[in-house]
Formats: structure tokens, C-alpha cells, sequence
């Protein structure tokens, strides 16, 4: 007689067989096996319907555990999947993967709006075996009424991809992934739930378990064979950008350079692409005149590293989780991580599928402002929260435009706090079309909380210094800080094999080189095209500027306090007075580079009733070295308050409603019009518009330094 048990051992082998089958043709080779663990976590999802996590590093294989349970529990009649991604690159990498498997697979996200009706029909007909959406889905309303409540009751798998985002305490904590907890409460008990990550460590994993239940951890060390770690602290941009000059050539492959800020990103594209290195910048808002979107151009960019067409992307954060290129060379960071577990996801993009690359971290002085600036704008003030909910509950409603035009705050601000309250379960605000509304729950911001998890930031900021300058075995550090245990030397790091990076290789000329290019990497200024409504009241304007009163395109010479002549410009302000070097690089600038046509016949400054000297003898100066008229056209009348105190559009430009007066005549000419700092960009719109009334042709503005938070 044949056991119970025996039949069932025979159907887990031909179900493993089957399985490995799938695998097989997913990856495109006959004869590869299963990693240690993949096959357990399927069989823990399909044959006994548990909640699993899967903690392995990148490269290991996640993605294929998810979609090998899917074939197999749809061969079963059981529901669709619905996996949660947290990006974009990560949902186009995953789709062609599930596609391989043989599913029928589709992704919602803001870009392929034109998509969700056909997609909502066959998820209502069954039609679908996998479906990839972000978090931020859940907070949609027409994806919550026309799918999610349909499907949820007959969902067959829930992946909650890169699930460190539902923790706090995570590297990269995005509140949308809270609204999955409301979802799996709706659940039916027997529906199997997996959450992959690569980097989570123990105060991590035991938060992912309090938000997703009684679930099975399934943890793989994290030791990479093939990377070759190396740090060192070169605090100067113009070293660092000589460092990567001299030896990105001299890495094999193709890779990325992570950078902090957007800024960067574009500034090392042009630094590199002069030394003959094909890099391309690559953040969440860059763009190209040959695409429509953001998103077709990052696609692009996303390809050409794919298919090894370039060197390396200089990429900020928004190149992160799930980019999927097994043969990535070298993952270079120009700046420090935030932590250990930001720097090993980061890292560990490189050498998944070759026996060597490397991962070297640079460290800049700049790093620590940057992150801090980060770290103080994670979570929202208590004051903020408390002045929005007194806000909403004396109104009958209000969307974020009236916010601002009521409340000096930024809009990114408001958009933070709204999406942190949301999630709260349950939230004591409500969003219903534009408007947000307050509901009658009582709510205290958790401050406890929020100074733990902002200490615990500094605690992870410190510890990549650690890091950085330990002496001992970099991917051991890597192991311990997230409890990896399996520690044990690499033997390849530079600790390991007492080999610093030898800083004398690229000493010399080309830091020289590096130096003069940051001082000519000179920066737009776009003209703002609209006033808001009732922000100038005074002088009458609003909606649209025409293009005849509009500002030309400007340039800001440099990044304040940065290595080229950002610093100068920080000790002019600072001392109250800018030097002849500041002049000659900005004549330099405009005649040599710039070059505007039609050239300006004279030139302006914006004035000052708080430091009423400093730009004027500036721009005195300036004019006298291209040989240019100066007029003081424009008086300060000290109506207006300091224009940093202005948080949002409507009050940087309400603030300028009778700021200035008009000294006329004025001449019917091209002008410059100069001013030391440019932040938002209002200072120069409302000045160039009251010039150009008054009959000058273009203006041109010319700023020293910007201060904008790229």
C-alpha cells in the first residue's frame, strides 16, 4: 500500500522537476540547476502557501522564485499574481524575465496610462497570470475601484519586491509600501505572500515580520566572490574627478559611477566625455531633445549600459534596485553612501555573472552636507504636520495649490506630509479628487519614533565612515553590519591584500585639467514662463509672460561653496565683497563660452536694500571689464522680506510685488542683468519683466552662484 506521504514526496519531485524546466528556460540554459534555496522557497509558496522572505544578494536569482511559483500555481487554476516593484528600470527588467517563463505579463504604472483599460479587462477575465505595479498604484483610485477590488479576492501569489521599503528602518523606506499591510489583512489565510530583498539586516527583518505576519525567513550569505572592494578619502572634487579620468579606462567592462545630486550627474558626464570616456548622466528627471519623456530617454540610457554601447552611467539613486546587468564591470561611488546597507545595494550591482569586479568607493567633503540635508527632510516636522491638519480642518477641503497660496510651505513638503499621514491606518486625512480633506480621527505625530530612526541614520552615517576607513576586510565590515553569518575574508579587498589605491597615478596635470573644467561648467538660468494667480497684485501681472517681456536664458557661473568658484563666491558674501577674480571669470564666461547674440549694449544689477553695495560694485566692475554701460536702473524699495524665507512659487513670487521701482529713461537694448545668488529663479523673472516694460530688448541674467538643492 502506497503512503500518503510517499505521493506526496512523488509530487514534489515532479513538481520540482517541472520547475527546474521553467528555470531553465527562463534563463536560457539546458543544463542549469537551482541555487541552494530557490527550490525551497517555491516549494514553501506552492505546495504549503506560506508567507516567505527571501534575503539574498543580488544576483541570486529572486525574481525567478516568484515567477517559477506563478507558472506553476496558474497551471493550477489558481489567481493571477500581483507583484510590487518599487521602479521603473526594475519592472521593465522583470517583465522580459516573466515573459521568458512563459506568462502573460503586465505592468500599470504612470507611463503607460493609454495600457490600463485593456489591462483591466483581461484582469477582470482572468486573462492576466502576472501583473508588476509600484506601490504608489495603491493610493489611485481608479486602480483601487476598477482592479484591486476586483482581483483581490482571487489573487494567487502577492511579491512584495525589495521588501525593505515597508520598514522604517530600511535604507530607502517609501510609505506607499505601508498601504500593502491594509491589503494583506484582506487576504484569504492560504494565499502565499513572498518578500525578496538583498539588504535588510536584523532590526530590518524583524520589522518587515511585525508589517507582514508570521512569515518564514529564507536568509543567504552575503559574501560576493567576485568583488574586488577598495575606499579612500579624496575630499576635493578636482582629485576625484582625475581619479576617475585616469582609471575608468583602465577597467575592463562597463559600469556605473553613483553620485549624490542630479548636479553631479551632469557635471562628470561632461568632465568624462571630454577625456574621450562615454558617460551619460542618468537621474529620475533627465532628459533628452531626441525622446518625448523622461522615462523613453532613461530607457535608452538604461540599453546602451545593457548592451555595453557606453562606459558607465553617472547615476544618482534613481539607477537602484533591480537593474538587472550580470556583467557590470565596476560600480564607482563619487560620493559616500548614507549607510552600509544603501552602499552594499549599490555595490552589488557589479560582477553578478564574472569572476571579477570592483567596487571602489571615493569620499568628498561634501558628502556629510548632503546627507544631512537628506536625513533632516526624511520625515515631516511636527509643526508642519500640526499647521496642515489645523489648515484642512477649518476648510471644507483644499488642494495643494490653495495650500500654498495660504501657507508659506514648499509643495514638496505638503506632498510629504499628505503621503505620510495617508498611510497611517487609520489616516486622519482623506483625498477626494484634487482635494484633501480632514477626518474626525485624532492624531499625534510620533515623535519618539521619528528622532529614534533620525538617530539611528547618524549611527548608519557613521558607520560607512567606519567603513571607509577600517583596516581590516571591507566585504567582512559589509558582512557584520548586516549580520550576515557567514563572515570570513575576501582576500581581494585593498585591506586584505595591503594595497592602497596609489594616489600619486593620477597626481599633476590632469587635476590641473579638472580644476579649470570646474571653473567653466557654467549653468542655465531658465526663465520662469508663469505667475501665479494673485501672487502680484501691485504690478498687475499674472498667468502667461509673453515672450517679448519674458528673460532670456541666463548662466549662474558656479555651485555655491563647490571647488571651482562656488567658494570664492561663498567668501565674497561672507566677507561682503566679490574680487577682480570673479569679474575676469565671468567676462571670461561670457565672451569666450556664452557668447548670448543678440549681445547686450549695457548692463544692470538687481538690487539690494540689506546689502545695498555688494552687487552693485560688483557689477560696476564687471561692466567696466567688457566695456559696457552701467545703469542703476532699478531701486529696492524694502517692501519685500528676505526672498530664502519664501517656501513655495506663489510666495517667492508674491514677495516680489512691489520690490523694485523703476528708474527711467532705459535703454531700448539688449541688457545684463546681474545678481550674486539664484535659487528659485522669481528674483530675475519679475526683474526682467519690469525692465523689458520699461523698453529694454532682451535681458540676460547673470548670477554668481546658485544655491538651488540639485
Amino acid at each position: 500500500m502506497i503512503e500518503e506521504s510517499q505521493i506526496n514526496h512523488r509530487h514534489t519531485l515532479v513538481l520540482r522537476e517541472n520547475a527546474e524546466m521553467l528555470l531553465q528556460q527562463g534563463v536560457g540554459h539546458p543544463n542549469v540547476q537551482f541555487r541552494p534555496g530557490q527550490w525551497e522557497a517555491i516549494d514553501a509558496l506552492v505546495n504549503h502557501s506560506r508567507r516567505v522572505l527571501v534575503l539574498e544578494r543580488t544576483g541570486w536569482g529572486k525574481s525567478l522564485v516568484y515567477f517559477i511559483s506563478t507558472r506553476i500555481l496558474r497551471d493550477q487554476g489558481r489567481g493571477l499574481t500581483l507583484v510590487v516593484s518599487p521602479l521603473l528600470a526594475l519592472m521593465r527588467n522583470q517583465m522580459d524575465a516573466a515573459i521568458r517563463i512563459g506568462l502573460n505579463a503586465f505592468t500599470m504604472n504612470s507611463t503607460n496610462v493609454d495600457e490600463w483599460d485593456d489591462i483591466e479587462s483581461k484582469a477582470q477575465k482572468n486573462q492576466l497570470d502576472l501583473l508588476l505595479v509600484s506601490p504608489e498604484r495603491f493610493a489611485n483610485e481608479r486602480f483601487l475601484k476598477n482592479l484591486l477590488q476586483i482581483v483581490s479576492s482571487r489573487i494567487g501569489l502577492l511579491v512584495i519586491d525589495e521588501a525593505h521599503c515597508i520598514s522604517d528602518w530600511g535604507h530607502d523606506f517609501r510609505p506607499d509600501y505601508r498601504r500593502i499591510v491594509g491589503l494583506l489583512k484582506q487576504l484569504p489565510p492560504n494565499v502565499p505572500v513572498v518578500g525578496t530583498t538583498a539588504t535588510a539586516n536584523d532590526r530590518v527583518i524583524e520589522d518587515i515580520q511585525h508589517q507582514l505576519g508570521s512569515i518564514h525567513v529564507h536568509r543567504g550569505t552575503l559574501t560576493r566572490e567576485s568583488l574586488k572592494l577598495r575606499a579612500m578619502v579624496l575630499p576635493d572634487q578636482a582629485t576625484r574627478m582625475a581619479w576617475l579620468a585616469e582609471q575608468i579606462p583602465k577597467f575592463s567592462g562597463t559600469g556605473i559611477v553613483y553620485v549624490l545630486t542630479k548636479r553631479d550627474s551632469i557635471v562628470l558626464e561632461k568632465w568624462l566625455r571630454t577625456k574621450g570616456i562615454d558617460a551619460r548622466a542618468y537621474f529620475s528627471s533627465v532628459q533628452s531633445e531626441n525622446f518625448d519623456t523622461s522615462d523613453e530617454y532613461r530607457q535608452h540610457l538604461e540599453s546602451l549600459l545593457l548592451d555595453n554601447k557606453i562606459k558607465a552611467l553617472i547615476a544618482t539613486s534613481a539607477l537602484g534596485m533591480g537593474y538587472d546587468k550580470p556583467d557590470i564591470a565596476f560600480v564607482i561611488h563619487y560620493q559616500s553612501p548614507s549607510s552600509v546597507i544603501t552602499y552594499y545595494q549599490q555595490v552589488g550591482r557589479a560582477g553578478r555573472a564574472i569572476p571579477q569586479a570592483f567596487g571602489v568607493l571615493l569620499s568628498g567633503k561634501e558628502d556629510s552636507d548632503i546627507i544631512e540635508f537628506f536625513r533632516k527632510n526624511a520625515f515631516p516636522t511636527e509643526e508642519m504636520v500640526n499647521q496642515l491638519l489645523e489648515y484642512l480642518s477649518s476648510r471644507d477641503g483644499a488642494s495643494v495649490p490653495e495650500i500654498e497660496k495660504d501657507l508659506n510651505l514648499q509643495r514638496g513638503k505638503v506632498n510629504k506630509v499628505f503621503k505620510y499621514l495617508s498611510v497611517q491606518i487609520p489616516s486622519p486625512i482623506i483625498k477626494v479628487g484634487s482635494k484633501w480633506y480632514r477626518t474626525a480621527l485624532e492624531f499625534k505625530l510620533d515623535k519618539s519614533t521619528i528622532e529614534h530612526l533620525t538617530s539611528q541614520r547618524e549611527i548608519e552615517w557613521n558607520q560607512i565612515q567606519e567603513y571607509i576607513n577600517t583596516s581590516g576586510c571591507r566585504m567582512a565590515f559589509l558582512q557584520k553590519a548586516l549580520n550576515d553569518s557567514n563572515v570570513k575574508n575576501c582576500k581581494k579587498c585593498d585591506n586584505c591584500l595591503n594595497q592602497s589605491l596609489d594616489v600619486d597615478e593620477y597626481r599633476g596635470s590632469i587635476i590641473i585639467q579638472a580644476k579649470k573644467f570646474l571653473q567653466q561648467i557654467e549653468f542655465p538660468i531658465e526663465a520662469r514662463k508663469l505667475i501665479p494667480k494673485d501672487a502680484c497684485p501691485t504690478y498687475g501681472f499674472q498667468g502667461r509672460i509673453s515672450s517679448d517681456l519674458m528673460a532670456s536664458e541666463g548662466r549662474v557661473l558656479s555651485r555655491w561653496a563647490d571647488d571651482g568658484w562656488g567658494s570664492m563666491v561663498r567668501d565674497g558674501k561672507i566677507s561682503g565683497h566679490f574680487t577682480d577674480d570673479l569679474v575676469e571669470a565671468v567676462a571670461d564666461m561670457i565672451l569666450n563660452r556664452w557668447k548670448p547674440s543678440p549681445f547686450p549694449k549695457w548692463m544692470t544689477y538687481v538690487p539690494s536694500a540689506r546689502n545695498p553695495d555688494l552687487v552693485r560694485s560688483y557689477s560696476r566692475r564687471l561692466a567696466e571689464k567688457l566695456g559696457l554701460p552701467f545703469l542703476e536702473v532699478l531701486i529696492a524699495t524694502g517692501k519685500s522680506k528676505p526672498q530664502k524665507e519664501q517656501q513655495n512659487s506663489f510666495h517667492q513670487c508674491h514677495n516680489l510685488d512691489d520690490a523694485f521701482e523703476l528708474i527711467v529713461p532705459i535703454l531700448q537694448e539688449p541688457v545684463f542683468l546681474v545678481d550674486d545668488i539664484v535659487d528659485s529663479g522669481w528674483t530675475f523673472t519679475i526683474a526682467s519683466v519690469l525692465i523689458r516694460q520699461a523698453g529694454s530688448r532682451e535681458v540676460y541674467p547673470i548670477a554668481l552662484a546658485s544655491t538651488a538643492n540639485t
